[in-house]
């Protein structure tokens, strides 16, 4: 039997019943046998300041620990002002220092983004490509996943309720599942 690729899902959105936690909570349900998804939270993480480096904060030490312990990460993000929220950016920025001890480095990634929104957090979805490709996390190209009117595809209970979704989101898994044991370190 292949080895099961631990992978760390960072949801983007800190907000209770964010759409882009029940598309997270969704791929957990959905995924394959090579892998094991679990979110690793960006809530708690104190901002970004090198002059906190000399006594790291306790939850920069277990982010970068998480982060470091996975053998791929998945980003599920919503799109704020055509890039990523806030707390997404201080995370990766908390996981690329101190310099020279990035925890992404050589991760295979993928990006999934959502939105209410007609284009799905395109714009999200590529400016996090962009940072991806600085701090060495080799991203899926294909296939892309943003996922609009995304408001819509989830009942009043918050689970998946969009068979096409959940088969396109089965699919993406797949090709991550494939894409992560191909370029794992």
């Amino acid at each position: 039997m292949d080895k099961v690729i631990d992978v760390a899902v960072i949801v983007g959105s800190l907000r209770k019943g964010s759409i882009n936690r029940m598309v997270a909570n969704a791929l957990i349900k959905l995924v394959p046998k090579e892998l094991k998804l679990a979110v690793v939270e960006i809530g708690d993480l104190p901002h970004y300041n090198m002059d906190l480096e000399a006594t790291p904060p306790v939850a920069w030490t277990t982010f970068r620990e998480a982060i470091k312990a996975a053998g791929a990460v998945l980003f599920v993000t919503p799109e704020f002002n055509r890039s990523v929220p806030g707390a997404l950016k201080n995370a990766l920025d908390v996981g690329s220092r101190p310099y020279g001890k990035s925890v992404w480095a050589g991760k295979p990634g993928a990006v999934i983004s959502s939105s209410p929104g007609a284009i799905g957090g395109f714009g999200a979805n590529h400016h996090l490509r962009q940072s991806l490709v600085f701090l060495d996390v080799p991203a899926m190209a294909q296939p892309e996943a943003y996922l609009g009117g995304a408001d819509k595809l989830f009942d009043s209970a918050g689970k998946l309720a969009n068979e096409d979704t959940k088969k396109f989101l089965a699919g993406y898994l797949q090709a991550f599942a494939a894409f992560a044991a191909a370029n794992a370190k």
